[in-house]
């Protein structure tokens, strides 16, 4: 399953834990906080001013990975 823009963080990383690494490497700490929650990835990603598509490719890349 590949990750998508439109995906909650949350989400993402309860399915695949070890994408917490790159979301914190690209300056997305608060994976803990209440807006991780409710926000997708682009959304956060915009929050936070990171390139969507390195942090894509760097998601995608562990998920592949973890499969």
């Amino acid at each position: 399953m590949a990750i998508t823009k439109d995906m909650s963080i949350l989400e993402v990383v309860q399915k695949y834990p070890d994408t917490a690494e790159v979301f914190m490497s690209a300056g997305m700490g608060c994976l803990g906080c209440a807006a991780a929650r409710f926000e997708n990835i682009e959304q956060g990603a915009m929050a936070h001013g990171i390139d969507i598509d390195a942090l894509m490719d760097g998601l995608n890349d562990v998920a592949g990975a973890a499969e």
